[in-house]
């Protein structure tokens, strides 16, 4: 039950200007790992996995019709994430109806083994497998990561383990996208193919709050102005329980920080 007080938009510190861009990365690091790590009892699954059950969820078989652009992407959050379970699952749903078309055109089990290859996972997470089908299309979908202050190291890296993550190296501002987005982005240089004409829809992962309500809303105007679908997600709400959990952050980042960032000594210095 939302707490019954008006919104109060506090400043954060990573966020001005002055704020040394090597501790700012600290901090995005540890926000990737809230997203993609689930801490029994209190969760029963990551954020990131939410987010993309609820993606799978509300979008239904349209989801391969979008190409995903993540705004105020920070050194990369859980979109890399995103992208792989969200691939992986359309991959899976072609192999099982590739394993359907082909028992219906033969019941050579035989046959069937010797042209169907068992899928496996490559180094990254991502499903490889090859069929004898040649006229059945990759049914992957593209996810772009964008920022007002582009982490190009951080974004090659994370987008060099898979060719559906991309990047745009020019900054990006939310609240005024231009007509001509998805042509700016930066693709893996073994990629001379243009992205695949689909419909663009927004994401602001743990992004929208950062905003005050006049900006916010030159953000939703353009977002409406400028693709076909969008989501919000926020990892907190004006609520008792998000509150306790908020307060309950410091003491855990204290215990897990040593176990996830042992070795980067500037990291645990901070925390």
């Amino acid at each position: 039950m939302a707490l019954p007080i008006p919104r109060i938009h506090f400043y954060e510190i990573d966020d001005q200007s002055w704020f040394p861009s090597f501790l700012r990365e600290k901090v995005q690091a540890v926000l990737t790992l809230l997203w993609t790590k689930h801490f029994p009892p209190f969760q029963s699954s990551s954020p990131a996995s939410l987010v993309v059950k609820t993606l799978q969820s509300l979008l239904g078989p349209s989801i391969k019709d979008y190409t995903f652009i993540d705004f105020c992407s920070g050194a990369g959050g859980p979109t890399p994430f995103f992208e792989r379970e969200v691939n992986n699952a359309l991959e899976l749903e072609a192999i099982e109806k590739y394993h359907a078309k082909q028992a219906a055109r033969s019941s050579d089990s035989s046959k069937m083994r010797k042209d169907v290859n068992t899928p496996s996972s490559d180094e990254n997470g991502h499903l490889t497998t090859t069929t004898s089908d040649n006229n059945n299309s990759d049914p992957s979908v593209d996810f772009i990561l964008t920022d007002i202050h582009p982490h190009i190291p951080s974004w090659r890296l994370a987008c060099s383990k898979s060719p559906r993550l991309h990047y745009i190296p020019t900054p990006i501002n939310a609240c005024s996208t231009p007509p001509n987005l998805l042509s700016l982005t930066q693709k893996p240089s073994s990629q001379t193919q243009p992205l695949p004409e689909r419909k663009p829809f927004h994401l602001f992962s743990l992004a929208f709050h950062h905003f005050p309500n006049p900006p916010a809303r030159s953000q939703l105007k353009n977002t409406l102005q400028h693709s076909s679908g969008f989501a919000i997600f926020e990892l907190q709400s004006r609520t008792l329980g998000s509150m306790f959990t908020v307060l309950c952050m410091g003491p855990l980042l204290m215990g897990i920080s040593w176990y996830y960032f042992w070795g980067d000594w500037v990291h645990l210095f901070f925390t």
